[in-house]
């Protein structure tokens, strides 16, 4: 009979079982206040708990003393002073905040959970409502606990990459200004009603199918970042005359519309959408970068007033006239960087296309599709 070492790969098979028993008790207990389309996802932990194991091995197995174990989560705090005003706990595995004592911790300001296993949210309740930054980036989180209701004081909040479909229960939070739900399963902006001191809020990768009315009342708003989503229309933006940065990149954007109000709009990304002309822009005059990269566009017009734009992204579209890029382009005196990458311009005139740029354009180009321009 064949003796040897157990290693880590192993450890990991033989207790499977267990944890996955354990994460299914976790969802149960914690799913009073969980969203009903949630049930899928603990029946099948709860299926995979009553698999058999993958891997049988035979012989006698003698334990490893020295292989390496991740600390149990009841430790991962102990460095920490109970006045400190930050926790930092990234990649460790974390797969629940029950056993991290949080409520020792009664002057945090910041809280970093990035990259752990965290399925719940339900023990936010034991962080002090001190609490202004709290950070859940890529983690297991389907599900937005009530509880963080009592972090009143928040301003930051991040729930990025993980597998939330609903936006709710923030409406106690008033103090929120940065929010983030990138790469979620969110198909509605909704049940923001009450955070209206956002200035950012960050959407994408989601399944959004429309620009909600809910974002006419974000008047505060600068920063609205909706790429890869199923958007159609620019709608429901008419008051959000503080926007700044408007990004709505792969979507199924067909027309430029519904901008005319956002005079203080300066960065406007438009890539790989279905737009087929540039087209009511007259009052974005403060306008500064605008990407159209991936789009159907023909011919360019509309820009010839945006005295402040300094990059323009136009790649791989069907431009093929220069004395339309110089026509339109030619006399924006702050104009730095283009991109024509992909047109016609460019596979038609591959050698003279550089140069041919560079005299349609004003001296103050500096960078042609990322590379320098030399005098």
């Amino acid at each position: 009979m064949i003796a040897r070492s157990l290693s880590a790969d192993e450890y990991e098979a033989l207790n499977g079982e267990e944890r996955l028993r354990e994460q299914v008790e976790d969802l149960v207990l914690s799913n009073t206040d969980e969203d009903d389309d949630d049930d899928e996802e603990i029946d099948t932990v709860a299926n995979e708990a009553n698999e058999p194991l993958p891997v049988e091995y035979r012989g006698t197995i003698i334990p490893d003393p020295d292989v390496q174990q991740i600390e149990a989560d009841n430790v991962l705090t102990d460095s920490y002073e109970d006045d400190t005003d930050y926790l930092e706990l990234i990649h460790l595995k974390i797969g629940s905040l029950s056993d991290l004592d949080l409520g020792r911790f009664t002057k945090l300001e910041s809280v970093c959970f990035r990259q752990n296993l965290i399925t719940s949210m339900v023990d936010v309740r034991d962080l002090s409502d001190t609490v202004e930054e709290l950070d859940f980036y890529d983690n297991r989180i389907n599900h937005i606990s009530s509880n963080i209701g009592k972090l009143v004081n928040l301003k930051n909040l991040d729930l990025s990459f993980n597998k939330i479909k609903n936006i709710k229960n923030l409406e106690k939070l008033t103090e929120l200004e940065n929010l983030y739900f990138v790469q979620n399963k969110i198909k509605e902006i909704k049940n923001l009603d009450n955070n209206l001191k956002i200035k950012n809020l960050e959407l994408g990768g989601n399944k959004i199918g429309d620009i909600s009315e809910m974002m006419l009342k974000l008047v505060n708003i600068e920063q609205l970042w909706l790429g890869k989503n199923q958007i159609p229309r620019l709608q429901n933006l008419q008051n959000l005359k503080n926007l700044r940065i408007l990004s709505i990149q792969s979507n199924r954007i067909e027309k430029i519309e519904g901008l005319e109000s956002l005079e203080n709009l300066q960065e406007l990304y438009l890539s790989h959408n279905k737009i087929s002309k540039i087209e009511n822009l007259e009052h974005n005059t403060k306008l500064q970068v605008l990407d159209v990269t991936s789009n159907g566009l023909k011919s360019l017009s509309g820009l010839s007033h945006l005295k402040q734009l300094t990059d323009f992204w136009c790649s791989y579209n069907q431009i093929s006239n220069f004395n339309e890029i110089n026509r339109e382009l030619g006399s924006l005196p702050e104009l730095d960087t283009v991109y024509f990458e992909g047109n016609p311009v460019q596979t038609s005139n591959p050698t003279a296309y550089r140069r041919k740029l560079r005299l349609s354009l004003g001296p103050s180009l500096s960078k042609i599709d990322a590379t320098y321009v030399h005098n």
